[in-house]
């Protein structure tokens, strides 16, 4: 695929994984409120009337709202948004980053290469700060493209020349000029959101067993059947599951946004070639980004670890990795660049 076929596919994508993430917290949230807190929209209840008659009511309005999904993602939001507010400022104190200056040769040649991308990215530019660490690495953070950060190591500044330095300065403008901070912030709410729910429902299980209500027709859930067994089952299942499901499907939406970061990067500086080789050079070296720490692992051109965690490839590595492996992002970008790529490379 060219580079714009890239970005379309990784933008499908995404949008799929995200429809995933909601329609699954959907499930935990509203199976939660059905089986313990009496949700039951549109239920009735059968009661006799002062002069001897039987008559029909709604259930009433808190059988109407689901109280526990919406409590857990509020709660969800709420600290995604202190985090996405606080989350930039307290990145770069943890990473001792400072301001790059223009005094310096090499990183006036970062603040150029800045403006030069925010300029073909029609946004405006971000400040640019240093990370006093050797190994090669940068990210990217902010709450929108007016407060936005670029960050690179001396590492990263050292090794690379004008254009490879354009490639990994373009791919994380890319990032800014996607929103990818404020989905990865949805994401985490959602996540947050799954945990608190799964949290929950485990202790409601431990300690207060399933909620009642008594709806008409004889159709009430403690006589819904081997079907309403059923649900109950796989809902059981998927809360205990959840956690790991939910990180799964965060994980799944970071390497996406990974790859059309990339394929967004390219398209900025017209050169695949230029961010093939800076990949090539941040995977040579293995050393570990101490300065940064596992938590902003996501926002990162490469897992702070050390690139031999991106080097595996596995259906578990696959799955819980916050990066592609390096080797499928260098293949990706050298079929943008319509080449081919040297197995023996």
């Amino acid at each position: 695929m060219n580079i714009y076929e890239q970005q379309a596919s990784n933008r499908r994508m995404t949008a799929m994984l995200m429809g995933v993430f909601v329609a699954f917290f959907l499930v935990i949230g509203l199976g939660f409120d059905y089986f313990y807190l009496n949700f039951n929209p549109g239920a009735t209840q059968t009661r006799m009337s002062a002069d001897g008659y039987y008559e029909t009511r709604s259930a009433g309005a808190a059988g109407n709202i689901p109280f526990g999904t919406i409590i857990a993602l509020l709660i969800g939001l709420g600290m995604s948004a202190n985090s996405l507010i606080n989350g930039p400022r307290m990145v770069l104190r943890s990473t001792m980053a400072r301001r790059a200056v223009p005094d310096n040769e090499k990183e006036k040649q970062y603040l150029n290469v800045v403006a030069e991308m925010a300029t073909a990215a029609g946004l405006p530019a971000p400040a640019a700060y240093i990370v006093p660490d050797p190994d090669l690495n940068a990210f990217a953070t902010g709450t929108n493209p007016s407060n936005s950060v670029i960050a690179v190591t001396e590492g990263l500044l050292a090794s690379l020349n004008r254009e490879e330095l354009q490639g990994v300065v373009s791919h994380e403008m890319s990032h800014i000029r996607n929103y990818d901070m404020r989905l990865m912030t949805v994401a985490a709410a959602m996540l947050g959101a799954i945990a608190l729910l799964s949290d929950f429902a485990g202790r409601s299980m431990r300690f207060g067993g399933r909620g009642s209500s008594s709806s008409s027709g004889g159709s009430g859930r403690k006589g819904g059947g081997l079907a309403a067994v059923i649900m109950f089952a796989v809902w059981i299942l998927l809360v205990i599951l959840a956690p790991l499901i939910s990180r799964i499907l965060a994980m799944a939406i970071s390497r996406q946004r990974e790859f059309l970061a990339d394929a967004s990067g390219a398209e900025l500086t017209r050169n695949p070639q230029a961010l093939i080789s800076a990949l090539e050079k941040i995977r040579e070296a293995v050393m570990p980004t101490n300065a940064i720490n596992n938590g902003v692992a996501h926002m990162c051109i490469t897992d702070p670890r050390g690139s031999l965690i991106e080097e595996k490839i596995g259906f578990a590595a696959d799955l819980l990795a916050t990066h592609p492996p390096m080797e499928k992002r260098i293949l990706a970008l050298k079929v943008m660049a319509y080449q081919t790529a040297n197995p023996h490379a």
